[in-house]
């Protein structure tokens, strides 16, 4: 069972879906199976496999037998923003840890909710807050990302990006970047990073399912990682930017709803586990593990929440409305330090605690 803690931009409406993580093992299986042309072991302990681009798992989709990669998108999300480090903005992530001992070679890729109305969406970011959440049981994960979606409520189709702690796929409880997608609602197809067919990698530096450091710590520095989803206009390709990084893309032949845009953007955390709605609680925490009354250096965030529509204009997003499933359990704050400045959507909690027993 998922339990959502969202920041939504939304036109319509999507039930909670059940199948999501049953399907990684067997995928995880069908994926060591593709040969590596260089292998580099990072010094945080992680093996990353370099595959020939073309023989990656993605091109073992029944649509993509005949796909020609597309190695960069034909436009930008748009135009990079430039901070400084203060009180209120978080150090930008720009390289993962395996990078230092080595880099895939060229021709080789890496394999190791708010509510808003009315939209079209082509595009999606946000500056995800990274953190290691104080605690993630073994049968459940804990995540903090960006969902696009289309389609009905029984039947939709979703691109998902962001952190997640998930030690049933990854064998450890480290933050680690990740993509997902489903066209049926997590029923039969889909899965995590590239453990199925589906997401193509281009990048050579940023590898799926690396992890992702450093991590922000209560009441010092504070970290986060730029997301970015937007739509190629001109192929129907899904593309994926961590960081300044092209990840990779979607192939628009995944998908029926999102062939031309998303109907639905949310920002936000998402704890999985089968013990949510019922006693006792599950004690798998969100974000930091702290209540999103707390705000910064406490709590989890996302900020530089943009959306990009048939305008083609970066905007923020006009109408917005908060949710989470269990207000006892976990929380949401949609904070503006002073009205010209950059809202903060903070979200997380503990869990299991004396409210939510």
């Amino acid at each position: 069972m998922r339990l959502f803690l969202l920041f939504v931009i939304l036109c319509g409406f999507y039930n909670v879906a059940y199948g999501k993580v049953s399907l990684h093992i067997d995928m995880k299986l069908k994926a060591l199976n593709k040969p590596a042309l260089k292998t580099i072991k990072s010094e945080d302990g992680d093996i990353i496999d370099c595959i020939d681009i073309y023989k990656q798992h993605a091109f073992d989709h029944q649509a993509l037998k005949n796909h020609k990669i597309q190695m960069k998108p034909s436009v930008e999300f748009g135009t990079k923003k430039t901070t400084t480090k203060k009180n209120g903005s978080s150090e930008p992530i720009t390289s993962q840890i395996w990078s230092k001992s080595g880099n895939c070679p060229i021709g080789t890729i890496p394999e190791a909710v708010l509510i808003a109305l009315g939209y079209n969406f082509v595009g999606a970011q946000s500056d995800i807050n990274v953190w290691n959440p104080p605690r993630v049981q073994a049968s459940d994960y804990s995540s903090s990302q960006i969902w696009l979606l289309a389609g009905l409520s029984a039947d939709f189709e979703s691109i998902e990006a962001g952190w997640v702690v998930n030690p049933s796929v990854f064998g450890d409880s480290r933050t680690r970047l990740f993509t997902y997608w489903t066209k049926d609602s997590y029923t039969k197809t889909g899965c995590i990073n590239l453990l199925c067919a589906g997401f193509v990698q281009t990048s050579t530096k940023f590898a799926l399912g690396a992890a992702v450091e450093p991590v922000s710590s209560t009441s010092r520095d504070q970290y986060s990682i730029t997301v970015t989803m937007f739509l190629d206009p001109n192929t129907g390709n899904w593309w994926l930017t961590c960081a300044d990084n092209v990840m990779g893309y979607w192939p628009g032949k995944l998908f029926s709803y999102l062939q031309h845009s998303a109907t639905a953007v949310q920002w936000g955390g998402e704890v999985y586990s089968p013990n949510v709605f019922k006693k006792p609680h599950t004690i798998t925490s969100m974000g930091s593990g702290q209540w999103a009354s707390y705000l910064w250096a406490e709590a989890s965030f996302h900020t530089n929440i943009r959306i990009k529509d048939y305008s083609l204009q970066i905007k923020y997003p006009k109408y917005l409305s908060e949710y989470s499933d269990e207000n006892d359990c976990y929380s949401t704050k949609l904070h503006r330090k002073t009205y010209m400045s950059e809202p903060h959507f903070y979200f997380g909690g503990p869990g299991k605690n004396r409210f939510c027993p």
